[in-house]
């Protein structure tokens, strides 16, 4: 089991090199072909009646300095993977949420990077990954701030018994295959019998395909700050997670492990929903 086809988002305003050399070792490891992608939406400036052919000069001239950021973006994306893999380019004049959903059509996996954690800013120049994750029907790997070594050393696998952990979980057994160290855990106010028998079930699973893991359980209220905890205690450069199993709403407005997740940009982040 490995991916065939690596799909890396690069936003059009942001550095390329992070998550373009963390998708090439990816995929150097898996065989795969990777698939170089930009999109970029230009939107007309609001003005008022006088103003609209102005508008329309301020827009068109948007569309052509995205067309030369397009250019640079695949120049350097050839670069940075120097022929080590078979590659494709693909962009897209439309909002980048939308179109990297449509791509997404092309790829076992989706590697993009996430500068402002949950929330992306300008929806018209990078994609919001929860968005992405909850419609794309891939795996999302969103790579941390300052990734320089090889994704996916020492994982934590933050288990809980839901459909998106088991997803993710099975999505994710190509990178958990070429680990160092895996450890499966589960946070929650109660550690249970049912609990310890559901963790030790996903060891098991692992063990199956390949995978040489141990698992570890914390009783916490805090389970999003517990879980952080316990990731940086373990050194781990990975968490492997279900995404939103309560509503993003109610993420949204409550808080949940998803966004805090997200909002941990330092963090390598592996998600399906």
């Amino acid at each position: 089991m490995s991916y065939k086809s690596i799909l890396v988002n690069l936003d059009i305003d942001g550095p390329a090199e992070p998550v373009v050399k963390a998708a090439s070792e990816l995929a150097q490891r898996s065989g795969a072909r990777l698939i170089g992608f930009c999109a970029a939406d230009a939107y007309l400036p609001v003005t008022g009646p006088e103003g609209v052919a102005l508008a329309a000069e301020v827009m068109q001239q948007m569309r052509e300095d995205d067309e030369r950021r397009f250019k640079e973006l695949r120049t350097e994306f050839e670069r940075l993977v120097a022929g080590a893999v078979e590659t494709r380019w693909r962009q897209a004049a439309e909002g980048p949420t939308y179109a990297l959903v449509q791509m997404a059509r092309t790829a076992d996996l989706i590697v993009t990077q996430a500068r402002r954690g949950a929330t992306t800013g300008d929806r018209a120049r990078a994609a919001d990954p929860g968005s992405v994750v909850l419609q794309a029907g891939r795996p999302l790997l969103v790579v941390g701030a300052g990734t320089e070594q090889r994704v996916g050393r020492k994982v934590v696998v933050a288990w809980k018994d839901t459909k998106e952990a088991r997803r993710a979980v099975f999505d994710a057994v190509p990178l958990l295959q070429d680990a160092d160290d895996v450890v499966v855990a589960t946070v929650a106010s109660t550690i249970d019998q049912w609990a310890r028998e559901g963790i030790a079930d996903v060891v098991s699973f692992l063990a199956r395909h390949g995978v040489a893991a141990r698992n570890e359980t914390v009783e916490s209220h805090r389970e999003s700050e517990s879980l952080v905890e316990l990731i940086d205690r373990h050194d781990a450069d990975l968490v492997v997670s279900g995404a939103y199993g309560h509503s993003r709403l109610r993420e949204w407005a409550f808080g949940g492990v998803t966004r805090s997740l997200l909002d941990e940009i330092r963090l390598n982040r592996f998600m399906s929903n």
